[in-house]
């Protein structure tokens, strides 16, 4: 043991920490995005592969070891968008700055009553309208193609971004903790069969709730008609007790320690 604490070195020391930094600003880079869903799923992956192998169970580990081998093989293609991103980071030198964080708010109950004041001023005047209010799954891929804003939530500022002919009309508000994160985003359509009733901000709104936990509030601008989408599924004709209702009901699932939420 002494002779093994002898043979370590400065140089080995220096390894270990620029190992260290490297996988603590992998991680800093890939929280906010929907990697750390996927990194979750193979984690559990590997865990129950283990675990069968160790009490070897035969047809469980022979399974596993099958999709173990085609997941090598669907990983690039799994992440290929925090692929890219990270490559272009790192082109920039971007990838190992400093991220700036920010806070959880104890108060949810605040940034829901201001969602549905705003929604209830602009389905009264039939502005269309598209906010997506992110909760453990990040959107940081959906913010980029938007306006960063870094405003803090406000019926009265949600409203005028959404005021026709502005450049911010046409997209959508991303929400994160209490502030109003970015404007204007481009958010991915639902390939499911929809209603033809549903316009474009409809189909986007269910295509973000597919492909994350994210809630969100839609005001149709030709009938004023208040929706909201969750977990792929939509609800539409909501009142303002309706919509505070279900807003309250989604956030209050919320029981995840802040440490834990990578997708933060």
């Amino acid at each position: 043991m002494l002779t093994q604490l002898h043979d370590f070195s400065v140089l080995d020391f220096l390894d270990i920490v620029i190992v260290a930094f490297v996988f603590y600003r992998v991680i800093i880079w890939i929280r906010g995005t929907r990697a750390v869903q996927l990194i979750k799923g193979l984690a559990v992956l590997l865990l129950a592969y283990f675990i069968s192998r160790r009490f070897e169970l035969a047809a469980t580990s022979w399974l596993l070891d099958k999709a173990m081998t085609i997941g090598l093989i669907a990983i690039p293609l799994i992440f290929q968008p925090e692929l890219r991103r990270g490559l272009e980071q790192l082109g920039r030198g971007r990838l190992f700055r400093g991220t700036n964080w920010l806070p959880d708010t104890e108060d949810v109950s605040n940034v829901i009553r201001e969602v549905v004041r705003a929604a209830q001023v602009l389905s009264r005047n039939k502005v269309g309208a598209l906010i997506v209010l992110e909760r453990q799954t990040g959107l940081k891929e959906v913010e980029e193609t938007g306006i960063p804003l870094d405003a803090v939530v406000s019926a009265e500022v949600l409203v005028n971004i959404f005021v026709p002919n502005t450049p911010l009309h046409d997209g959508a508000v991303i929400i994160r903790s209490d502030r109003i994160a970015a404007a204007g985003c481009f958010l991915p359509l639902t390939e499911s069969e929809v209603s033809q009733k549903l316009g474009t901000r409809h189909r986007a709104a269910l295509g973000i709730s597919e492909q994350s936990d994210c809630v969100t509030v839609v005001v149709s601008e030709e009938t004023g008609i208040i929706s909201s989408t969750y977990e792929g599924n939509i609800k539409r004709h909501l009142d303002e007790s309706s919509l505070n209702e279900l807003l309250n009901r989604i956030f209050k699932k919320e029981t995840s320690i802040p440490f834990l939420r990578w997708g933060s």
